[in-house]
Parts: structure tokens; sequence; C-alpha cells
């Protein structure tokens, strides 16, 4: 149980070779959840999108698909995670995708800059989470939309004492969140057996 239970406090935080298994696990794990949640968003073309939390650097690569001349940023607070990111889009790197270390507590990006931001896996590390997402809402352009992908989706989940530092939230705890920070039009999509996207508008 304290190897599992280091493993999987490595989604945190993913450092040394444990945080670069679960690195290529996540990229590889997280696909079908990403994949179903990026459908629910109308993405244009040429847009300015931030995915916080990039992890191994795979969803930075999915926007790029959906969005043709769109420039691509990532933000992580793992050196780790960077350092993955960075090799994984390494022919676009400082062209179309930017990976920079960072927390959402303080996003190092002028207001209004985002037509999108995504989080996939990463809100229940966030700390301090409503300032998060007011940080959130800062960035993001009039009209933008914030998506926010979970698979754990019980504030009392048994995850929540595997992996340290996890918070975990329900879907209607998230819309009220985003709601108290600004956020309009706040939907919630749920899909079998605990996908959830929650998606919020800067009005």
């Amino acid at each position: 149980m304290g190897l599992i239970k280091k493993l999987f406090t490595n989604c945190a935080c993913p450092q040394g070779r444990m945080g670069r298994a679960m690195l290529k696990f996540m990229n590889l794990c997280h696909a079908p959840l990403t994949n179903w949640g990026l459908k629910l968003v109308d993405i244009q073309d040429g847009w300015t999108i931030l995915d916080i939390g990039c992890g191994g650097g795979a969803t930075l690569q999915r926007l790029l698909k959906r969005s043709q001349d769109a420039k691509v940023y990532g933000i992580d607070i793992s050196e780790e995670s960077v350092a993955k990111a960075k090799k994984v889009n390494t022919k676009v790197l400082d062209k179309q995708v930017f990976v920079t270390q960072g927390s959402a507590e303080r996003l190092p990006y002028e207001d209004g800059k985002f037509d999108l931001v995504t989080a996939v896996e990463t809100v229940y590390f966030w700390p301090n989470l409503p300032d998060c997402l007011q940080e959130v809402h800062r960035v993001l352009k009039p009209g933008g939309k914030f998506v926010i992908m979970v698979e754990v989706v019980d504030s009392d989940s048994m995850w929540t004492s595997v992996v340290e530092g996890m918070t975990a939230y329900s879907p209607e705890d998230l819309k009220t969140m985003l709601d108290d920070a600004g956020f309009t039009q706040t939907e919630i999509h749920r899909k079998k057996p605990t996908y959830a996207t929650i998606i919020g508008l800067k009005g």
C-alpha cells in the first residue's frame, strides 16, 4: 500500500523516476476523458489556449490538432512535467506550444489572453481553489471558456486517502465555485462510468 500511495501521490507533482513513469501513465490513461471532454467544446481555428496542470504534454498535442494555427500554452507546478511536456512537443515548442513551470494560484499571463482554458484531472491538487478559479477567469477573454475534466466525482472518494494532498469535488461543487468566481452558463456533462466535464463561460 505504501508504494501504491507513493506512486499515485506523484500525480500531484511528479518527481524523479517514479514521476516520469506516472507522466507516461497519465498521457495514456487521460486520453479517453480528454477526447470526450474536448468534443463538448466548439474549438475554433487560431485560438489561444491554456492547459493548466499540463502534465506530460499530451493534452497540448490534442488541443493543437483541434485548432489550426493555434497557440497552445501549458503550465505545471512540476519541473519533471514541464520537461516531459517540452520533450513531447519538441517539434512545435516555442512556435505553437509554450510550456512554463508555475502554479494555478498565480498564472503568469496577462488579463484576457485565452479563448479556452482546460484542466484535466488536476483541480484536485490546486491550493485555494476559489482563488485559482478567479485567476482562470482573469486570463480568459470575454466569451472564453474554462473546461474542467475529472474522473473522481465524489467528494468522499477513497482516492483522497490514497493520494496525499488530494481534494475531490463533486461536479455540483465545482459548478457552484465557478458561478461564485463569476463564470456564467455553467454546464455539467456526465459520461459513465464516472467522467464529468464542467464548462464555465466568462461573460
